[in-house]
């Protein structure tokens, strides 16, 4: 149990709500559009503001850390006790390109507050939930009488996250000395809805690929040719017709060796979610479900790797006809990994199931783009018993668990650092991310307050213990 006295989080909070929204209001109207060559100033001006704020905050380092591309911010706040286990919380401090005439009904650097929500590019993602750490670890000082925190606390907060990362596993390994950790925080996520608290437990992986198809040399007339010599247009959609099965699953041999299968308890754990098929669909803007059989709609799309068609093209686009064999083709390819699949393998699994599967007369180029792994978090791991129990405190009911369909930095941390990862957010679906009127919910922005304010003592106790 962590030594933060629940009665004391709270007045603590409400005393400072006004001045910590005013803050992170300052820090919005900075337009850190990574993405955008035209903002870069404004990036490292959002990235000076926050190192500035956690000097404020108590933080006695406090540094901008320079990258061949966006800067990143590290703080430290050594606890007192030598014995102390060692946190590192993440997020980003860049943001999507926004302006009024994408549909915002105000502007998007000018954050204001409507109906107990906070609107403005980065409210959630995802400078409102690295600015929850502020007030929370001060919060926790002030309840536990403590002048240092329960864990020796750093923060790695990047720059370039909504570009991709593409610096950031560099950063992580030039500077893992500085940011060695028994556990990482990701604070760059999100819960089910308003109503339901989550902790999400993993990601999946990522690795892209786009595979050329060459004929001949020249597009020919298809009267004089046709029938006689391959077609890579043809071939292309051989290609993509094979990638499944009439199951639902992904054909390239060896691509589900090593996946880790969802336990009796996860599967009963996804089922608990409120979920609604129609309502998800209708989100999905689409009328049906589909997938590999076997598996429910969050199976699939958290727990199971997928192979999707990104983008198929090759010959004529244009209006009317033009009757021609078309001298390439192409395809470009995402698979989503989960625990247990290595990018590198599959990247060779795929090299070798497109190569057998090209005919005689085509030549073919196969391009993958830099991979993500996936990263799991096991459910009875005591860090992540200890968030539940943190964020427990802060809603008053049971946290439910979830995982991201999507991928991140985040097992770049593990895989250098050694550490766990978990992740503490409190966005929710309505929140906007990356579109118009983008927003937070005030309520939850401060539970996710309260929930630091907890945390540390709990992981404190936990992370002790487990050593």
């Amino acid at each position: 149990m962590s030594d933060t006295p629940d009665s004391a989080v709270q007045p603590y909070i409400e005393q400072h709500r006004e001045s910590f929204l005013e803050d992170l209001a300052a820090w919005l109207r900075i337009p850190s559009v990574s993405a955008q060559p035209e903002h870069a100033g404004d990036v490292r001006r959002s990235a000076a503001w926050l190192s500035d704020k956690l000097r404020d905050t108590g933080f006695p380092v406090a540094e901008v850390w320079e990258t061949p591309g966006a800067p990143a911010v590290f703080a430290e706040w050594p606890s007192d006790d030598p014995e102390a286990p060692v946190v590192l919380v993440y997020g980003h401090h860049d943001v999507q390109p926004a302006t009024r005439e994408d549909g915002w009904h105000t502007d998007p650097f000018e954050p204001v507050v409507r109906d107990g929500r906070m609107y403005g590019r980065g409210a959630a993602d995802d400078k409102g939930q690295v600015f929850f750490h502020t007030l929370g670890v001060r919060a926790h000082l002030a309840a536990t009488g403590r002048t240092t925190p329960a864990v020796h606390l750093k923060l790695l907060i990047e720059g370039e996250e909504e570009s991709g990362s593409p610096h950031f596993r560099a950063l992580v390994e030039e500077r893992a000395g500085r940011l060695s950790a028994d556990a990482v925080i990701v604070s760059d996520t999100g819960m089910w809805d308003e109503n339901t608290p989550t902790v999400c437990t993993g990601m999946r992986g990522l690795a892209e690929c786009e595979i050329e198809l060459y004929g001949p040399e020249q597009d020919i007339h298809s009267g004089s040719f046709g029938g006689a010599v391959p077609n890579p247009a043809t071939e292309v959609a051989r290609l993509v017709a094979g990638l499944h099965d009439e199951r639902g699953r992904v054909t390239v041999p060896g691509f589900y060796d090593g996946v880790a299968e969802l336990t009796d308890t996860e599967r009963a754990l996804f089922a608990e979610l409120p979920f609604d098929e129609a309502s998800w669909l209708r989100t999905a803007k689409s009328t049906a479900t589909s997938g590999e059989d076997g598996y429910s709609t969050l199976e699939r799309v958290w727990a199971r790797p997928t192979a999707e068609v990104n983008g198929i093209g090759g010959g004529y686009q244009g209006a009317g006809s033009k009757t021609i064999i078309p001298s390439s083709a192409l395809v470009k390819i995402s698979f989503r990994l989960v625990d247990g699949q290595e990018p590198d393998r599959v990247e060779k699994l795929v090299r070798e199931w497109a190569g057998s599967r090209v005919p005689a007369g085509i030549r073919h180029r196969i391009t993958f783009m830099p991979a993500t792994r996936p990263c799991l978090t096991p459910l009875d791991h005591p860090a992540l018993q200890a968030l539940a129990r943190a964020m427990g405190r802060a809603f008053g009911q049971k946290i439910l668990f979830t995982r991201e369909g999507g991928s991140g930095p985040a097992a770049d941390l593990r895989d250098v650092l050694g550490a766990p990862v978990l992740f503490l957010g409190i966005s929710v679906p309505s929140d906007g991310w990356h579109a118009p009127d983008e927003k937070v919910e005030l309520g939850l922005l401060f539970k996710g307050v309260e929930t630091t304010a907890h945390l540390w003592g709990e992981l404190a106790t936990a992370l002790r213990r487990n050593n």
